[in-house]
């Protein structure tokens, strides 16, 4: 294995990002002693939107969030995670097919 470059110390974000953008990591970070990190309080970013639902949808989302003892918002993310998922996967298995 070849010998690792010290990193230099930078007297900036804009002086380190720039460094970065110039020079390849593989000189001088050693990627075979990398570990996974875990950041257990890290949330996903959200975006607030604003959509238009029949009233019977919408009380049918807060009766089966209900029933599973969540918000009927947290049940209408569940519920499109979910189909999005499956619509890619099945997109990806015609894609195979094909």
């Amino acid at each position: 294995m070849k010998k690792l470059k010290e990193i230099p110390k930078f007297n900036s974000l804009a002086a380190e990002e720039k460094f970065w953008t110039t020079h390849d990591s593989t000189g001088y970070i050693d990627f075979s002693k990398i570990e996974l990190g875990f950041f257990p309080e890290l949330k996903p970013s959200s975006r607030t939107i604003s959509i238009r639902l029949p009233e019977s949808l919408v009380e049918s989302i807060k009766i089966l969030a209900n029933k599973q003892d969540v918000p009927y918002q947290s049940m209408l993310k569940i519920l499109l995670a979910e189909k999005v998922r499956e619509a890619l996967n099945l997109q990806q298995q015609k894609g195979h097919a094909a």
